[in-house]
């Protein structure tokens, strides 16, 4: 095998192990919602003690990509390539923290019956893990296009985490007795949020691996 056939190949194994872990991370991130919705306390736990296993994927994931910089020395679009994987494996592992953080809040509101029935955090939820498939098929396939497209959902996002946020908070006075879920709920929205900004920011290091240029999509 020729020295640039090895270089690919590993480079593959790279996105090989980055796929497995944003595999783990979305599980992660929807155990934690159904956790949510669901008083499930076990389940909440399991997200948070299985967030180890995602913490030692991206070591690995950052420890390959360094090795290759230091043995093989790569320039340009290669140089790249591993700089952007090891970028990517960090937001990744940020939505895994945010799936533990949610989980959290679960814990928090216990057993307490929720005050109303979740609707809308969960259709916030569905927008931000589409956009987390389109960030992360944008960067196996290259896809300057469709990363485009996954930080136009972003905007969407802000809007309804901006309106249940303001429900919320509103909802307060009602429901004294309630404070302490509401609180918990509105810091889940913001969970939310920072998932759907995670991959726009993959997607922002997607334009950067095929073009050589920085772009604020967030802007």
């Amino acid at each position: 095998m020729s020295t640039r056939s090895k270089f690919d190949s590993k480079l593959a194994d790279l996105k090989e192990k980055l796929l497995e872990m944003e595999s783990l991370a979305e599980t992660a991130v929807r155990d934690s919602l159904s956790a949510l919705i669901n008083h499930d306390i076990e389940k909440a736990n399991r997200v948070i003690d299985g967030d180890d296993k995602i913490d030692a994927l991206e070591h690995e994931i950052h420890d390959r990509a360094l090795l290759l910089i230091a043995r093989e020395s790569p320039v340009a679009k290669d140089l790249r390539t591993l700089n952007v994987a090891l970028k990517v494996s960090s937001e990744v592992e940020r939505m895994a923290d945010m799936a533990v953080n949610i989980a959290k809040s679960t814990l928090h509101i216990g057993n307490e019956k929720h005050f109303k029935e979740i609707l809308d955090i969960p259709k916030m939820m569905d927008l931000a893990l589409e956009m987390v498939s389109m960030s992360v098929k944008a960067y196996i396939d290259e896809d300057v296009m469709l990363a485009q497209k996954c930080a136009e959902k972003d905007d969407e996002v802000d809007k309804m985490f901006g309106n249940l946020v303001h429900e919320l908070i509103g909802m307060v006075p009602d429901n004294p007795n309630a404070t302490n879920q509401i609180i918990q709920l509105s810091f889940v929205c913001r969970f939310i949020e920072r998932i759907a900004d995670h991959s726009t920011n993959i997607a922002e290091n997607v334009i950067y691996l095929v073009t050589g240029k920085t772009f604020n999509l967030n802007e």
